[in-house]
């Protein structure tokens, strides 16, 4: 066993950022990713379950929704892995904080600023469409000039920062080398040895946690695996059949209706069969709809056909 918490896990994230007494390390963390104007001295825990305006529409889960006394809402997110829309989702998730700000009688409208952090153990993109560790996004014109400046969306990715302890120069590299390397230190490393680290240290140390808190640990650190193993597997597998089956029917297709047609649409339906494949995976691995909706991108009646 690791001596200190893997942060992907659901526990291991929010034992580190989403509890009260360690606000402070949520505090620290998100002002490395702030403008100067927006850096904040204290934080509310708001809750993390959002309700819809309506019964019938979809409810949203966030791992960590806050604000700051001045008014700035912030939804902070661990992706465990690459799925399909997941820009679709982070543009889903804010326009709750944005509709819950409406006040009753007359309202002008007036916002508060939203930011969207997310921290992904994976790349938003196929690898060769993205290598930008650290992705900012804003509303800008066609000049590129900013067009509102109250919605904010901040995406790291995780697999893309690859520098070593000698190579960190500057306190938010520092954050990002200490959660990606967490789960695998044995001892704290020099270039960490600060106030705010040692607290993490100690709040992610194994040794510490309570007999239920190491069980629910435990728990979470199974799914974690048990997905990432799954998923990785099924869309290892699926790819490959799939497109394979897919490219040879597009070749002998294309041989009577043009090979660039044919290879074409060979593509289209081999990444289908792909996802079906994987969806085919991940209903008998017992994943809920709604997670093989997120992962493939399949309708409802593709995944249930």
């Amino acid at each position: 066993m690791s001596r200190y918490l893997n942060p992907y896990t659901d526990f291991g994230f929010k034992k580190l950022f989403g509890e009260e007494a360690n606000k402070d390390l949520l505090i620290d963390f998100l002002n490395q990713l702030l403008p100067a104007h927006h850096q904040i001295q204290s934080l509310q825990f708001k809750n993390t379950e959002k309700l819809p305006l309506y019964p019938e529409d979809r409810k949203a889960f966030f791992d960590i929704y806050c604000t700051s006394p001045s008014g700035e809402k912030f939804i902070v997110e661990m992706q465990r892995a690459r799925m399909d829309f997941f820009k679709d989702r982070s543009l889903f998730y804010v326009t709750f904080p944005i509709q819950e700000q409406a006040k009753k009688g007359v309202w002008n409208f007036q916002l508060s600023t939203v930011y969207f952090i997310g921290i992904l153990d994976c790349i938003i993109e196929e690898p060769n469409d993205s290598t930008q560790f650290r992705q900012e996004v804003s509303l800008k014109d066609q000049d590129g000039k900013i067009f509102y400046d109250k919605l904010h969306f901040c995406f790291l990715q995780m697999p893309l920062f690859n520098k070593s302890a000698d190579e960190l120069a500057n306190h938010f590299e520092k954050w990002v080398y200490f959660l990606k390397n967490l789960s695998n230190f044995e001892e704290i490393p020099r270039i960490l040895n600060e106030a705010v680290f040692q607290k993490a240290f100690e709040i992610a140390e194994l040794s510490n946690l309570k007999p239920r808190q190491a069980q629910q640990y435990q728990k979470s650190l199974m799914n974690y695996w048990s997905n990432k193993a799954v998923l990785d597997t099924a869309f290892a597998e699926g790819k490959e059949e799939g497109l394979a089956e897919g490219l040879a029917e597009g070749e002998a297709k294309g041989k009577a209706e043009g090979l660039a047609e044919g290879e074409a649409k060979g593509k289209a339906e081999g990444e289908l069969k792909a996802k079906l494949t994987i969806a085919r995976q991940l209903k008998a691995q017992g994943l809920s709809l709604d997670v093989i909706m997120q992962v493939t991108g399949l309708s409802q009646q593709q995944i249930e056909s």
